[in-house]
């Protein structure tokens, strides 16, 4: 609907102070997008493919195109017809055609699509690069969230088409509840230690072998050290902080119970 594709039944867009009506031609030169998968003419190359673009935008900074295909690490490839370009390779001139002609608002539908390990750092870079350089907003839609929480300073989680929350990462971040999980073969020997010794209060004892520390300030060495000087065997220990994957499945279950 940002995009004009989709017609709201109800409602309506605004968009850069105004809203957003079936001739707002002039606001779309003002964005950049990919919607599913980016298509392009695959007998045409990469270059021929962008230079188009910025001739029906009405964009004629010459440099851009070039810019577009190193930023994306396609200049070695950007003479090649897209038809025998790899679905990473695709997606990654998508990406260079939707910051192009240098939108303030970038609209990306699942845009790490087909990239590997290295491919998706280089894209969480860029965006980074890419809001705080050149001032723009990107909106991305992604089921990826472990990419989503690494580059993301707002959120917002979707369930069956509503926008249940609108967040910031901060704010998850403030309202973790982080604790030390730490099994032992002795959790009543482990629980003398923790309380006399290090005069640590708030944990309890979860399970048979199990117990969680929620003091912030505790550090994981400090507790293996200290159980380890009075013969307590440890089985595991390790740090528990709440993804976004684990907020998202948070709210996301509470609406379904709510419903």
């Amino acid at each position: 609907m940002i995009t004009n594709l989709w017609k709201p039944t109800d409602g309506s867009v605004t968009l850069f102070g105004k809203q957003l009506e079936p001739t707002s031609y002039e606001v779309l030169k003002r964005m950049g997008s990919i919607i599913e998968f980016p298509t392009f003419y695959d007998h045409m190359s990469g270059k021929e493919n962008l230079q188009l673009h910025c001739e029906y935008m009405g964009y004629h900074n010459k440099e851009s195109v070039s810019e577009a295909l190193h930023l994306l690490d396609l200049a070695e490839s950007a003479d090649k017809p897209v038809g025998s370009y790899s679905l990473g390779m695709r997606q990654r001139l998508g990406i260079a055609r939707a910051i192009l002609c240098r939108p303030e608002l970038v609209i990306l539908d699942e845009p790490t699509n087909g990239l590997d390990p290295a491919g998706m750092k280089q894209i969480r870079d860029l965006f980074k690069m890419l809001s705080i350089e050149y001032g723009m907003t990107l909106m991305i839609s992604s089921h990826l969230l472990s990419e989503i929480e690494s580059i993301a300073d707002t959120v917002g989680v979707i369930n069956h088409g509503t926008l249940i929350k609108e967040i910031s990462m901060q704010e998850i971040a403030e309202m973790n509840t982080a604790y030390v999980e730490l099994v032992v073969e002795d959790t009543k020997k482990a629980s003398y230690v923790l309380a006399e010794n290090m005069q640590l209060n708030n944990f309890k004892i979860v399970h048979d072998s199990k117990i969680r520390i929620y003091e912030p300030d505790i550090t994981t060495q400090r507790i293996s050290k200290e159980l380890l000087l009075n013969d307590v065997e440890i089985v595991s220990i390790y740090q528990h902080t709440e993804s976004l994957e684990d907020y998202f499945l948070k709210m996301t279950t509470e609406g379904e119970n709510h419903v």
